[in-house]
């Protein structure tokens, strides 16, 4: 297992870093809908949903996607968030009217809608932060990805060989205190040596200040996809990476970590 996570990240960090900084930004936008249309469908599949309400929830997340990268300003985003969640709006709309004309009868409805909508705001919402941070430079998007990547390394290696104390042992029995202190200790390593290596204009403590965050809510990311899991009664999200779990198994952290990293550029 450790040989493998190893050989995983010689491999897929150096192809990662070369198509995030090397190539335009389209092309990372063009990813992250293609990861919001596979975490759909990883989602809906987790919570058996009806396939015309999932396809319906999946081809509406591209579209999306798309709407919002046409819109986007690499000025300012807030108009682009009002007109994100004017397209919610009508996403929902939408959804609850195919629920209606194609599935029988009203029983069982709230079921039906619930895992869309939601796997709608838990992937695409939480991706778009990532969005706005590539627009601010691409150096931005590899902080990141590095941190959290540091991050779940270090709680990964701390709570197998030190890891005591259950973390939250109902949703995830293998994570500990000790991992989740991991987490933060390993981003702030991640975020300081990346961060002194591609952004010169911020000082050490506040890249220190943003592993810290980073590799807290990275924990919480993960939690909650293990909770998801949990309540569908699955073990991975699905098997798209050769042992390795789903898509959604290898970003739950970064969901969290985007919005959050977001959210502390615009205070520090």
């Amino acid at each position: 297992m450790h040989i493998k996570r190893l050989a995983a990240a010689l491999i897929l960090l150096p192809l990662a870093y070369l198509y995030i900084a090397k190539l335009p930004p389209v092309f990372f936008f063009a990813l992250l809908t293609i990861v919001a249309c596979i975490g759909q469908q990883e989602f809906h599949s987790m919570y058996k949903t009806d396939k015309r309400l999932s396809a319906a929830g999946i081809l509406l997340s591209a579209l999306f996607m798309i709407n919002f990268y046409v819109i986007t300003s690499p000025k300012s985003l807030m108009p682009q968030i009002a007109v994100a969640s004017t397209a919610f709006v009508f996403f929902t709309m939408i959804i609850l009217t195919v629920r209606l004309f194609f599935r029988k009868g009203p029983s069982g409805a709230l079921l039906d809608i619930a895992p869309v909508v939601t796997g709608f705001v838990y992937i695409n919402i939480l991706l778009l932060p990532q969005w706005a941070l590539m627009l601010k430079g691409w150096q931005w998007i590899v902080l990141l990805y590095s941190t959290v990547w540091a991050g779940d390394s270090m709680a990964f290696y701390i709570g197998t060989y030190l890891g005591r104390r259950k973390l939250c042992p109902a949703v995830s029995p293998n994570k500990t205190v000790e991992g989740a202190f991991g987490s933060v200790a390993g981003g702030m390593i991640g975020a300081l040596l990346i961060g002194s290596l591609l952004i010169k204009d911020m000082g050490a403590g506040s890249l220190l200040l943003i592993g810290a965050v980073v590799g807290a809510v990275t924990i919480a990311g993960d939690l909650v996809e293990s909770m998801f899991k949990r309540d569908a009664g699955v073990k991975d999200s699905g098997s798209i990476i050769p042992g390795h779990g789903g898509m959604l198994d290898k970003i739950d952290g970064s969901l969290f970590a985007g919005p959050a990293l977001y959210l502390l550029l615009m205070v520090i």
